[in-house]
């Protein structure tokens, strides 16, 4: 479990292919604290660190994970969301995110708000998914409160903070991001459907 409270920021230093699965090398002032099979959240995409040497570690993703995120439009020198898993006993000073991703969205405006941003993605809905006004959405692996929530559009609000300690300072018109639902929400849109 995670909050979607960006921990660090990592360089990818390469990505190799192997049959189906991605290896992803990353660059982090964290990696010296990880250990093998711990998981990492990149982009809100959990995945287990395989390997550690100095301050560079791999993790691997598997084809259904590429095929539902973002992960394969990454190239070398791009910068990800790093969170490790939350501790028992922490704050939850996010929301409680599971770093399964479930689908991705594209940005479709970056406004700028005099000292803040608003940022507009749009969404594939044929999944199901939905956003609700002031609802959390996780982008990146960030948490954020989602604002102007519509059918298949949703904006978010983003503070100075938070635009230069993640990857929204790198977006632009077009870019591809992993979304992860409010899982409570997903839980009660699940039971609406089914006791229709």
């Amino acid at each position: 479990m995670f909050t979607g409270i960006i921990e660090s920021l990592g360089t990818i230093t390469k990505l190799e292919k192997d049959k189906e699965n991605l290896h992803i090398s990353v660059k982090s002032n964290i990696a010296h604290e990880l250990k093998i099979d711990q998981s990492v959240a990149h982009n809100g995409v959990c995945l287990t660190v395989v390997q550690i040497n100095d301050d560079i570690y791999t993790v691997t993703a598997i084809k259904e994970t590429l095929n539902k995120t973002n992960l394969l439009t990454l190239k070398v020198g791009d910068i990800v969301n790093l969170e490790r898993a939350m501790k028992l006993g922490d704050r939850l000073d996010g929301h409680i995110v599971q770093g399964h991703v479930d689908q991705t969205a594209i940005c479709t405006s970056i406004e700028n708000a005099d000292g803040s941003w608003f940022f507009s993605f749009g969404y594939d809905t044929t999944l199901n998914n939905i956003t609700i006004e002031k609802g959390s959405i996780t982008i990146n692996g960030t948490s954020l409160t989602v604002v102007n929530s519509e059918k298949n559009t949703f904006s978010v609000a983003i503070i100075p903070y938070t635009y230069e300690n993640t990857n929204f300072k790198t977006f632009e018109k077009g870019t591809k991001v992993n979304l992860e639902f409010d899982v409570v929400g997903k839980y009660v849109a699940r039971l609406v459907e089914n006791y229709k």
